[in-house]
């Protein structure tokens, strides 16, 4: 069974390939509307708009919200910094590791009920597990960042997560901590493949800001593989990639 709905501005797909059960599905969507409600930053009244506002002081915060805010912390120390919530406005944006952690405990929803074949995408970040309804690994396209209708690599994966920053859809929505009034231009698309969508997720958002560095940021941990596209065009990505795509 599969279904999309749009949450969170996004499109959210759930496929479950060894459950025919719609309340398996619909209690996975009530979940990602749960998130939206309160992580959005577009939301007045969303926990994180009200903490922004100075509504709310850090003994009142969701366990939820407590959770997220931490491992954000954690984040920014395991990457140098280059993972910050924080904006230049000094106001809160955890959107760059939300995303990733909603998908990962909404395919945990699914574990818990049995199922073992299944992929959740959220906005172009995925989690998988097992194998497709055919028996094969799931197959996820990579975009093409100067031709989006197009993809220029397939990925070949059982149970792992992956997650794609980029310029081409949003524009410079990315910036460097360090410097930030300098968006990252160095690279257009940065996909990161991990155990899981929550590690690929933060790590994706965090190495794209590096520019340059990225992807030896990526490669420095070897649960990881990346794939990046170049301002210039040019495609690089970590040795370990082999395990998921005929490189060519």
């Amino acid at each position: 069974m599969k279904e999309t709905q749009v949450i969170m501005g996004m499109p959210v797909t759930v496929e479950v390939a060894d459950s025919e059960d719609p309340d398996l599905l619909a209690e996975v969507f009530r979940y990602f509307r749960q998130v939206d409600e309160r992580f959005s930053t577009y939301k007045p009244n969303s926990e994180i708009s009200r903490i922004n506002r100075g509504e709310l002081a850090a003994k009142e915060y969701s366990p939820e919200m407590a959770e997220v805010l931490a491992l954000s912390a954690q984040t920014k120390t395991e990457t140098q910094d280059f993972f910050d919530i924080q904006t230049p406005a000094g106001l809160l944006d955890p959107s760059g590791l939300v995303k990733g952690w909603a998908i990962f405990r909404a395919a945990k929803i699914l574990s818990r009920a049995g199922a073992q074949n299944y992929y959740v995408e959220a906005g172009g970040d995925i989690q998988t597990a097992g194998r497709n309804s055919q028996g094969e690994r799931w197959r996820v396209g990579i975009k093409n960042p100067f031709q989006p209708d197009k993809i220029i690599k397939i990925l070949q994966v059982g149970s792992a997560g992956i997650a794609t920053s980029g310029s081409y859809e949003r524009g410079s929505h990315i910036y460097n901590p360090h410097s930030p009034d300098d968006p990252a231009k160095e690279i257009i698309s940065l996909t990161v493949i991990g155990p899981n969508i929550y590690e690929a997720d933060r790590f994706a958002t965090a190495a794209f800001a590096m520019g340059a560095k990225a992807l030896d940021f990526i490669a420095q941990r070897p649960e990881l593989a990346g794939y990046l596209v170049s301002r210039t065009g040019t495609a690089i990505f970590t040795n370990n990639l082999t395990q998921y795509a005929q490189l060519d």
